[in-house]
C-alpha cells in the first residue's frame, strides 16, 4: 500500500510552505493549493466540481500576477501589497476567496479528524456553515449545500488517503501547516483592510 496514498502523491504539503518575516512564499503556497484540489478528486461526486472550480480559479487569478510580475509577488503578503499600490485587486481578490475556501477545507478535515465516528456530510456541513456560508449568495448556498451532501463515506475516503498510521501524522501536519497559513492571511488582510468592497 505504501506509495499510493494521497500524501505520497502531493508535491507539497502545506507543512511544507515556507513562511518568513516576509509572509507566506507564493510559488509553495499554489502548489500546496493545487494537491489540495486534488484531494476533492478523492471525493468522487461530481457535486463537489463547484468546490474545485472555486478553488482552481483562484489559484489560477494568483499564478497569472505571480507569473506577470515575479519581483513583486514573492510572498502573498508582498503581492497583494504591490497589488494595492498599483490601484489593482485581481490577485487580491481571489486570495482572499481562495483563503476562505481553504478555511472551509480544513475546518471540514479537522472536525472529521477530532469526531472519527461522524461522517464527511455532517464535518463538512459544519465546516461550511462557520465559514464560507456567511460569504455565499441564497444561489450559491444550495449548490454547496448539495455537494456537502454528496461526501463520500468516511471510511472510504480515509482508505484512499493511505495507511491510518502514516495518514493521521500526515494529515496532521498538512491540517496544522494549512491553518497557520489561513490564519496569517486573514490576520493581514483584516489589518490591512485589504478586502474592503471584494
Amino acid at each position: 500500500m505504501s506509495g499510493t496514498g494521497y500524501f505520497d502523491q502531493i508535491k507539497r504539503s502545506f507543512a511544507d510552505v515556507p513562511v518568513t518575516d516576509e509572509g507566506v512564499d507564493t510559488a509553495a503556497f499554489l502548489e500546496a493549493c493545487e494537491d489540495l484540489v486534488k484531494l476533492f478528486d478523492l471525493f468522487g461526486s461530481k457535486a463537489f466540481a463547484v468546490v474545485q472550480n472555486d478553488l482552481t480559479g483562484n489559484i489560477t487569478r494568483i499564478r497569472a500576477r505571480y507569473d506577470a510580475v515575479p519581483e513583486k509577488s514573492k510572498t502573498l503578503e508582498i503581492m497583494v501589497e504591490s497589488e494595492k499600490t498599483e490601484k489593482k485587486k485581481d490577485a487580491t481578490q481571489a486570495l482572499l476567496w481562495l483563503t476562505r475556501g481553504l478555511h472551509f477545507t480544513n475546518e471540514g478535515l479537522r472536525l472529521s479528524q477530532k469526531n472519527p465516528g461522524e461522517e464527511l456530510t455532517e464535518s463538512f456541513t459544519k465546516g461550511y456553515e462557520t465559514t464560507l456560508k456567511q460569504y455565499h449568495s441564497f444561489v450559491v448556498k444550495p449548490i454547496f449545500g448539495l455537494a456537502m451532501k454528496a461526501c463520500p463515506y468516511r471510511a472510504d475516503l480515509y482508505e484512499k488517503l493511505g495507511p491510518k498510521d502514516k495518514v493521521d501524522v500526515e494529515l496532521e501536519r498538512w491540517l496544522s501547516g494549512l491553518e497557520k497559513i489561513v490564519g496569517q492571511i486573514e490576520k493581514f488582510y483584516e489589518k490591512g483592510n485589504y478586502g474592503k468592497g471584494l
